[in-house]
């Protein structure tokens, strides 16, 4: 088909593009089909200018648009993070009502907007990633811009009554449905979305799903979004997990994987491997929790909050447990390689996620690439991950009751080796089949479809109007 895909993301690769993941997905699709990648340059400026600055590229176009100190401050930490990000996984109590938040990042969007407008053309197809950029489509529609817009929010779509906690209540519900496909991680995400615009009486439900809004339809469609699997599973077999920890024979590692963040359910993760070290008995194999958790977003409180809980919670665990060659929980406040995370996983006994709200978690699916088929570990997943939906063979925990994670833990630790592998078995193919190639192409197929509806659609359409 004729036009570009352009694709709309808060980072992009500055210079050579880093292995695996949503980046090499993207980076992928672009090579494959040409068109243009626009995103923040990394350097924060005292003004931000409305032009673009050429990034280098071989096989398709990179854009940078600057963020000034201001924008920095209102878009980023402020309204994306301060606000939407909360609201998102369902954490309405930590809204930060900072009156210059919403203004700066509306005006982020309509500045990209316009920049984007003086480039792109009807034919075009242009893909918004994530919640930096909710009023995206909304200001291209204002400077005349009739190109496809699709829009995929990586993080779970707002519950209708978190939703009225946002003082842009309305104006949120004018964002999204200004665009023509809105892709979300589950069907649950789907769901809540279709009914905020059903109890709002701002669009008509249509039998097939889709809402009109006008003269407009929108699609709200679940994809779940993979890994790069094989990639993965290859790299978890380059080095020797065991010896990078140092581990003694009869010592066995849980693992965690998140970003210092208060939705990841840390501290009762924390509390749950309290409370199964307080029941284990003198003899049995030791079990140390690694717990891998890299800074984010310092600058907002309620992130130094959370790291000064858990380094309480760690300190007290340890102290009532440690002994003189054994830590039972290794708390790492940094990043680790890719690398060697992925051999990391593959010998720890058990991946522990605990997310009290996720749009998906991706460390669940690289937790079960990296196993070894014929020794697998056990994935212990929250019900409320986005994961869940796709996961159903994991040890399933209520994230916030931290004796179900205890009872977890000992579960998963006395599971025999056959069901172990039969439960690994039927994860490792979803894993593998539902990867992040797959669902890149799942939301381009939708983008680039003919247009137009035929006449026999548009009649079923109205046939199928129900409020």
């Amino acid at each position: 088909m004729t036009g570009r895909l352009i694709v709309v993301s808060n980072r992009i690769p500055m210079g050579d593009v880093p292995s695996g993941g949503l980046v090499v997905a993207i980076h992928e699709a672009l090579s494959e089909r040409g068109g243009l990648w626009i995103g923040a340059h990394p350097e924060v400026v005292d003004e931000a200018g409305e032009e673009f600055i050429d990034l280098p590229s071989d096989s398709y176009e990179k854009k940078a648009f600057r963020v000034s100190e201001e924008d920095h401050r209102t878009h980023y930490l402020g309204y994306a993070n301060s606000v939407l990000w909360p609201l998102c996984h369902h954490r309405a109590d930590l809204l930060a009502m900072e009156p210059s938040y919403a203004p700066g990042y509306v005006r982020l969007n309509q500045r990209v907007a316009r920049m984007i407008a003086q480039i792109a053309t009807p034919e075009d197809r242009i893909w918004v990633q994530d919640y930096h950029f909710l009023p995206l489509a909304a200001a291209l529609r204002a400077e005349g811009v009739t190109c496809r817009i699709g829009l995929f929010l990586h993080i779970p779509f707002p519950h209708g009554s978190d939703l009225d906690a946002l003082s842009e209540r309305d104006d949120f519900l004018s964002w999204i449905a200004a665009f023509d496909l809105v892709g979300l991680q589950t069907q649950a995400d789907v769901a809540r979305c279709l009914e905020t615009f059903r109890a709002s009486g701002k669009g008509q439900i249509m039998l097939d799903g889709r809402i009109r809004i006008g003269k407009r339809k929108l699609d709200v469609l679940s994809f779940p979004i993979g890994i790069d699997a094989e990639r993965f599973a290859e790299l978890a077999t380059k080095a020797d997990g065991r010896s990078l920890l140092n581990l003694s024979p009869r010592e066995d590692i849980i693992i965690g994987v998140d970003r210092l963040d208060y939705s990841k359910g840390l501290p009762n993760r924390f509390r749950g491997f309290g409370l199964f070290l307080d029941k284990s008995e003198e003899g049995d194999r030791r079990v140390s929790l690694l717990q891998i958790a890299p800074p984010t977003r310092e600058d907002v409180t309620a992130y130094a909050e959370i790291r000064d809980e858990l380094e309480a919670i760690s300190g007290k665990i340890n102290g009532a447990h440690t002994e003189l060659d054994w830590t039972p929980i290794r708390y790492i406040h940094r990043p680790v390689p890719r690398e060697t995370l992925a051999a990391l996983y593959r010998v720890a006994r058990i991946g522990l996620v605990t997310s009290l709200a996720d749009g998906m978690n991706l460390v669940a699916k690289e937790y079960v690439a990296a196993q070894d088929p014929e020794d697998p570990g056990v994935l212990i997943l929250s019900r409320t991950a986005g994961a869940a939906e796709q996961m159903g063979e994991a040890l399933m925990i209520n994230p916030y009751d931290p004796g179900d994670i205890a009872r977890a833990i000992a579960t998963a630790l006395a599971m025999p080796m056959e069901e172990r592998k039969r439960r690994h078995a039927a994860l490792r193919k979803g894993v593998m089949t539902e990867n992040v190639s797959a669902w890149c192409e799942s939301c381009l197929s939708w983008l680039e479809r003919p247009r137009r509806p035929s006449q026999r659609e548009e009649e079923s359409d109205r046939e199928q109007e129900t409020t």
